[in-house]
């Protein structure tokens, strides 16, 4: 099946084997998978890109001090940008337990990762991630899926109303360019939650990690640089950050079929079917953090990252033997695919030029 043939709403209707069948047919997947090692733990890969990325960040501040007062460093606050992302896919995988054997640790490398070095909330992460990957794409479930400037259903883009109207009729269009404010918003997200009310987990820890974080990071910037180039340099690792984040996580969901609040799925088919993954292997593994064996990551989130190429072998087979669709694209056509799905629902917003009254004397 192509990736247009899966765009829409999944209907509540029984897969053809039966929802029992799929059932325990993934229960003897899980032991194919388990029996073959691919839930092992792979400490020298983890070890070996902690090495590479703290290399890079080393990097990165020498070229920082050794050109000072220059616009060349511009492409240092890009490369911050990218590095900083490559750290966010480390966090991500600790908090999928992928990294260590202990889950504490994990945690704590996680909190280390998202708080102290990219400086978003690993407790607020790992709260909207458990959600997403209890229900990917169903409605009221799935935290991805709500409003936020961009709609992702009909429901959604019908109620904008004003400038939010406008940019969401194209909002297709303007889905990159938006994320070049991504970055903005995941830090003041995180920040909003660690000072909200009622529990949350770790939050002086990652306070005060941001807090260290921000405190030497902006004022290295502001110290070495004049002003307007501490601003400029700012504003481009922002934007690399929140526009390579958002590229990376677009792919894996978004233009895939919507599960209505109401329908009932078992756990294989409703990960699969709204999963989708980026062909490429060894360099949109590295580019994307493993995110591009993304229905092998829902099925198994635990699995190690260099596992899940070999996994998705035997996952396509399994779903070829179930009849089950399973997706599979380009990255450039995955892009596509969601330009062309958020410009379809953004089409449901209201024109924020119709003039009502002339609408009325149209009818008549």
């Amino acid at each position: 099946m192509s990736d247009t043939e899966t765009l829409g709403a999944i209907r509540a209707t029984k897969p053809r084997t039966g929802s029992a069948d799929i059932t325990r047919s993934y229960t003897a997947l899980s032991r194919v998978v388990r029996e073959s090692g691919l839930l092992n733990r792979t400490r020298w890969f983890y070890l070996a890109l902690v090495s590479l990325l703290v290399l890079a960040l080393g990097g990165a501040v020498t070229g920082f001090i050794l050109l000072g007062d220059s616009w060349f460093q511009l492409l240092i606050a890009a490369a911050l940008g990218l590095i900083f992302t490559q750290f966010a896919f480390l966090a991500h995988e600790a908090s999928h337990r992928q990294v260590l054997e202990s889950g504490p640790n994990n945690d704590r490398v996680g909190r280390i990762l998202a708080a102290g070095v990219v400086g978003i909330s690993y407790s607020w992460w790992m709260t909207k991630h458990t959600r997403h990957h209890a229900n990917p794409n169903k409605i009221g479930k799935d935290p991805d899926i709500d409003f936020d400037t961009i709609s992702f259903t009909e429901t959604d883009a019908a109620k904008q109303r004003g400038l939010l109207a406008l940019i969401t009729r194209k909002q297709g269009y303007l889905f990159f360019p938006l994320l070049m404010l991504e970055g903005l918003n995941l830090h003041y997200r995180s920040i909003r939650t660690l000072f909200e009310r009622g529990p949350v987990k770790g939050r002086w820890i990652e306070l005060s990690l941001i807090a260290v974080r921000f405190t030497v990071y902006l004022g290295a910037i502001f110290w070495v640089l004049p002003l307007g180039m501490a601003f400029a340099f700012l504003g481009v690792q922002l934007a690399v950050f929140g526009v390579y984040m958002g590229a990376s996580f677009a792919p894996n969901h978004k233009g895939m079929p919507i599960i209505p609040a109401d329908a009932k799925l078992d756990f294989f088919s409703k990960q699969v079917l709204t999963s989708r993954n980026v062909s490429g292997g060894l360099w949109a593994s590295a580019l994307l953090g493993g995110l591009n064996y993304q229905v092998e990551h829902h099925l198994f989130p635990n699995m190690p990252r260099p596992h899940l190429a070999r996994a998705r072998e035997i996952v396509r087979e399994h779903c070829r033997t179930l009849d089950v669709p399973y997706t599979e694209t380009t990255l450039m056509k995955s892009y596509g695919i969601v330009i062309e799905y958020l410009n379809r629902v953004g089409l449901s917003a209201r024109d924020p030029f119709d003039c009502p009254m002339v609408n009325q004397f149209r009818r008549v």
